[in-house]
């Protein structure tokens, strides 16, 4: 069976996977059913670094992203943008108590977690410059791994990148879990992105973007997919070191601080 058609609103067709063609999407997964059953586990239970790679649920928008701190979530910011009832994107976050944190790798999550706070920038509502969001957890996770961003400076050009999500191609057999997809080499980098290839599904947006020494250095934005999870597309990452205010003031504002007592953070002259 070849692959379906690009994942764009309304289009038909089958196509042979592609490289580097078509249109980079947004990667967050619209579903009707984005829940998963919940797998109760021993709290004994030993945890993996990857473990810090965590799915988000808001209505029927899922997502990806990475724990980097005990009660701090990172993720794209088209992943937590409010929509009106024809699911238009709207230029303001959804209420922080309508996101779910699902937790644990597999085909069932063994915990979920709610939120208190969304912290981001005042663009990258559907994509683009400030696709970034940090997520303020309702409570800590004592003793699950997290991640932390590399934000002293950019990853180089050439680089090999290995993203990860939750995402689902409609080819792919398996249900719902964690992924580790295709990667390879930083082709570009620009002020607030990086550009390179990857084989990306709906719902991987988010996910983290790892170096082969599993270092945090950018997040999934957007990317060219079609319906194969095998397709090899041009996808963009997020930068993270353009972005040190906004993550210095989720810190903050995990911390009891109130949005109002901090220095502006949420502006997009970068």
């Amino acid at each position: 069976m070849c692959a379906l058609s690009l994942a764009v609103a309304g289009s038909t067709g089958c196509f042979e996977p592609m490289q580097n063609g078509g249109v980079a999407t947004p990667a967050a997964q619209m579903t009707d059913n984005p829940d998963r059953p919940l797998e109760v586990s021993s709290t004994m239970r030993v945890t993996v670094n990857k473990d810090a790679i965590v799915r988000l649920v808001a209505g029927e928008v899922t997502c990806s992203g990475t724990l980097i701190s005990e009660d701090l979530v990172l993720t794209a910011h088209h992943c937590v943008s409010a929509r009106d009832e024809r699911g238009r994107v709207m230029d303001q976050d959804i209420a922080p108590e309508s996101l779910e944190i699902e937790l644990g790798g597999s085909h069932l999550p063994w915990g979920e977690v709610g939120t208190r706070a969304i912290v981001s920038p005042d663009c990258g509502y559907e994509r683009g410059e400030g696709d970034i969001a940090i997520v303020v957890l309702s409570r800590k996770l004592v003793g699950m791994p997290t991640m932390s961003p590399r934000l002293d400076a950019p990853p180089p050009k050439g680089e090999t990148i290995l993203p990860w999500g939750y995402g689902r191609c409609a080819l792919s057999h398996d249900a719902v879990h964690l992924t580790s997809r295709p990667g390879g080499g930083i082709d570009a980098i620009y002020r607030a992105e990086f550009l390179g290839n990857a084989g990306i599904c709906p719902g991987d947006s988010g996910g983290p973007a790892l170096t082969v020494n599993d270092e945090l250095v950018g997040l999934i934005s957007t990317s060219v997919m079609d319906n194969d999870e095998s397709t090899i597309g041009l996808t963009h990452y997020t930068r993270l070191d353009v972005w040190r205010g906004l993550f210095a003031a989720a810190r903050e504002i995990s911390q009891g601080a109130s949005p109002s007592e901090l220095p502006p953070y949420r502006s997009c002259s970068l």
